[in-house]
C-alpha cells in the first residue's frame, strides 16, 4: 500500500521555489530519511505531508487523501518538531493522558517507561525543560504515539550523541515490533544510516536520489594506492573526491566500474571499498569543483 504519493509538486515562498516539481511515492510500513542541506526544503516537504502547509502546484495524497487541514489524515500523523508547545499550566502527566485521548495506538506504560528512564518527572511542565530535555519529551511523544504515519523533524536538535544514540535505538526497537510509516529527517546521516530503509534526497530544489541506503552507497566507490597506480583514475571526470598524503591517494569516484575492472584494479595493488551513506551523500550534494581549501588560495 502507498500512503504518500507526491507527483509534480511544487511549492513556492514569494516567488521563491523551495520545492519545483518533485514526484515520488512512499509504501507503507518503512523507515525514510529525508536528507539534504540546510535550507532545501526538508522540512517545507513534511509540513506538507502532515497536512499543516498547502502545496501550490501538483498533487499530495496522504491516505489517498489531499492531506491540507484534513481530519483523516491530522488523526493517523503525528509530527514532531522543535517548534511543539503545549499550555504552560500542563505537566508530562497531563500531556500523556491527552495524547491517550488522542492517538488510537498510544502506550502510554512505554511513554511512562521511557520518560523515568530520560530522567522526567512526570509532573515537570515542559516548558521549563532544557533544549535537549524537551527533545526527549517530543521524541517520546512521537514513539508512544505509533501513528500509523509518524514524522520526525531534526527530532535529536539538543541532544547529546548518548541521548541520540539511545532515541535511535529506542525508535527502531518500537518500529520491528509495531511497524508504521516513519520519515525522519536528520543531520546526523553518519549516525541514522544503518537505522534506514530507503532514502529521499532532496538537493537544488528537486528529488536528486530516490531509493535504499544500498543503491545509494554503491553509486560511489572508493579507491586507496601509490599516485603511480592511480594516476589513470586521477584526471577522470568521475572523480568526486581526492585526497594525497605523500605518493599515497585516496579517490571517490563514481561508481562505473565492472567486478571484472575492479578485480584488475585488486591484482595491480589498487585497494577496493565501499562508501558509507554519509559519503556518498556528500558526493552527490557537494560541489564538483573547488572546496573550502580554495577559499584560502
Amino acid at each position: 500500500m502507498t500512503v504518500i504519493t507526491c507527483q509534480n509538486v511544487t511549492k513556492s515562498y514569494r516567488s521563491y521555489n523551495v520545492l519545483n516539481d518533485i514526484q515520488f511515492d512512499i509504501k507503507e510500513n518503512t523507515l525514510t530519511g529525508i536528507i539534504g542541506r540546510n535550507g532545501v526544503g526538508k522540512t517545507t516537504l513534511m509540513k506538507m505531508i502532515a497536512g499543516y502547509t498547502e502545496v501550490d502546484a501538483g498533487k499530495l495524497e496522504v491516505f489517498s487523501e489531499n492531506p491540507f487541514n484534513n481530519l483523516i489524515v491530522s488523526s493517523n500523523t503525528v509530527f514532531i518538531d522543535d517548534t511543539m508547545t503545549f499550555p504552560e499550566s500542563m505537566t508530562i502527566q497531563d500531556i500523556f493522558k491527552e495524547c491517550k485521548r488522542f492517538f488510537d495506538r498510544w502506550d502510554n506504560q512505554l511513554a511512562t517507561r521511557l520518560s523515568t528512564y530520560s530522567g522526567l518527572h512526570p509532573k515537570t511542565k515542559p516548558y521549563i525543560l532544557s533544549k535537549g530535555k524537551r527533545s526527549i519529551f517530543h521524541a517520546i511523544i512521537g514513539i508512544a504515539s505509533r501513528s500509523p504515519l509518524t514524522i520526525f523533524d531534526e527530532p535529536t536538535n539538543g541532544m547529546d550523541a548518548v541521548v541520540r544514540k539511545d532515541f535511535y535505538r529506542a525508535l527502531l526497537k518500537d518500529y520491528i515490533a509495531h511497524p508504521r510509516t516513519i520519515l525522519l529527517s536528520s543531520h546526523h546521516i553518519e549516525e541514522i544510516e544503518n537505522l534506514l530503509e530507503d532514502v529521499l534526497l532532496i538537493h537544488n530544489q528537486t528529488i536528486l536520489f530516490h531509493g535504499s541506503i544500498t543503491d545509494l552507497q554503491e553509486r560511489f566507490i572508493t579507491l586507496m594506492g601509490t599516485e603511480q597506480k592511480l594516476g589513470n583514475y586521477m584526471d577522470s571526470d568521475d572523480v568526486i573526491a581526492l585526497q594525497k598524503i605523500d605518493s599515497y591517494v585516496t579517490l571517490t569516484m563514481k561508481n562505473r566500474f565492472t567486478e571484472q575492472e575492479f578485480e584488475v584494479m585488486r591484482e595491480n595493488g589498487i585497494h577496493v571499498s565501499n562508501v558509507s551513506a554519509n559519503d556518498a551523500y556528500v558526493a552527490l550534494t557537494g560541489k564538483s569543483k573547488g572546496g573550502i581549501d580554495d577559499v584560502f588560495n
